[in-house]
């Protein structure tokens, strides 16, 4: 398992690790929480490798340590992830999602570090969500990201908030390995180096920057990211695997993105926008722009049949041009979904729905399902399945990858 040591990434976690020792003289007064627990992957059909299995075991740990000084105005975050897994070696990794010191100072927060952070309003895809890696091997839904090092530079004023970000240190998409599944039916080898297409390579320093605001019932977002494609704009082929299937390793490109997302809230109905422009800097496909958005609604039922249940309708298209991410399953698409909130002491909630490609009528299917036992204990489960998958569409090599999954963790 190749191990993601870049030395600036290195040099970014030994640098916050100086400042908080030196800044705070009484880190044991913090605060540790987090979870670990055990997941249980099985498939309904035999897979299409012989290299695959019908079910999978994992266990995983996410710790999280948080400290404040200073009245409030410093404070250290560390979370660290790691999961094992039964079979595919790529699954079995570890990540550093948070390492970061943050200070606060007149009408500047400042963040120097490793951290994450979520740009976006729709439910089914996030279009502006940039700044992060796509943690992909842990699920296809792709909500999961990689700790990414970072300066950034907040502030918050009547007319707004601004936020800059530096991003040194470009982190590669993770994918499953050879025995993972779901997957492509081509192994992604991220043992290997990816492939670069202009000369800094994963060197380049990546800049992004966002204005956000709201105005009554308008909530709106604008945003800039030059840098790194966190997606691969392509798939270089470097051999055949042992049970005949390509072996690629991914390309990424420079890219400028220009983004917007907004929300307008009206009783009961929530509209929702993301769209995204984004322009080729280099490679193949230097020069060309692609447009990509999210268009959609929530509607809410508020206790419904005299219950304390809530019960919400979600709509959303999805449109691409594919002129840079050929590869997308979200071209011409539409997102329907049911949201049930119990509103009760369990925090049950259930989210079912279909996506249906309007070109081709195959339908993708999911059920997340969340309650918590107890005080620490909560468990999870996921149905996904797949349906009239066409031939020459991404979504293909999952045709008998439908399954269910169960996650049981303790929160501590």
């Amino acid at each position: 398992m190749k191990q993601s040591c870049h030395p600036i990434f290195a040099a970014t976690i030994v640098t916050v690790s100086v400042l908080t020792v030196v800044s705070a003289s009484n880190l044991h007064a913090g605060e540790f929480s987090g979870y670990i627990g055990g997941q249980a992957r099985v498939f309904f059909e035999d897979p299409l490798s012989p290299a695959q299995h019908n079910s999978y075991l994992s266990a995983v740990a996410e710790p999280e340590y948080t400290h404040q000084w200073d009245d409030g105005a410093q404070s250290f975050n560390a979370i660290l992830f790691y999961r094992v897994d039964q079979y595919d070696e790529q699954r079995t990794h570890g990540d550093i999602r948070e390492l970061s010191w943050t200070g606060v100072y007149q009408d500047w927060e400042l963040l120097a570090g490793i951290s994450k952070v979520f740009w976006g309003v729709t439910e089914t895809q996030h279009l502006v969500d940039i700044v992060n890696q796509t943690d992909l091997v842990e699920n296809l839904d792709g909500e999961d990201k990689l700790g990414q090092p970072m300066v950034r530079a907040s502030t918050e004023r009547d007319w707004g908030t601004i936020d800059l970000f530096i991003l040194p240190g470009f982190r590669e998409r993770t994918f499953p390995g050879e025995e993972g599944r779901p997957r492509p039916n081509i192994v992604i080898d991220t043992e290997q180096d990816a492939v670069y297409d202009f000369s800094s390579g994963k060197d380049h320093i990546d800049l992004a920057a966002r204005y956000s605001h709201y105005i009554d019932e308008w909530e709106f977002g604008l945003s800039l990211f030059s840098g790194t494609t966190r997606e691969p704009t392509d798939f270089s082929p470097v051999g055949i695997s042992a049970n005949g299937e390509a072996i690629v390793v991914p390309v990424y490109s420079l890219i400028n993105q220009l983004g917007i997302d907004g929300q307008a809230f009206f009783g009961d109905w929530t509209w929702k926008l993301e769209a995204i422009n984004t322009e080729a800097r280099s490679g193949n496909k230097k020069g060309i722009n692609s447009v990509q958005s999210v268009v959609g609604f929530e509607y809410t039922l508020v206790g419904i049949a005299d219950s304390v249940m809530d019960l919400g309708f979600v709509v959303e298209y999805h449109f691409s041009d594919r002129r840079i991410y050929e590869n997308t399953i979200f071209d011409n698409d539409l997102a329907t979904a049911l949201r049930f909130v119990f509103n009760d002491i369990q925090s049950t909630e259930i989210l079912a729905g279909l996506t249906t490609d309007a070109d081709t009528q195959s339908i993708g299917s999911f059920i997340e399902a969340s309650r918590r036992l107890g005080e620490s204990w909560t468990l999870e489960a996921q149905v996904r399945t797949f349906h009239g998958t066409e031939e020459n569409r991404p979504l293909y090599s999952f045709r008998f990858d439908n399954y269910a999954q169960l996650d049981l963790n303790y929160n501590f």
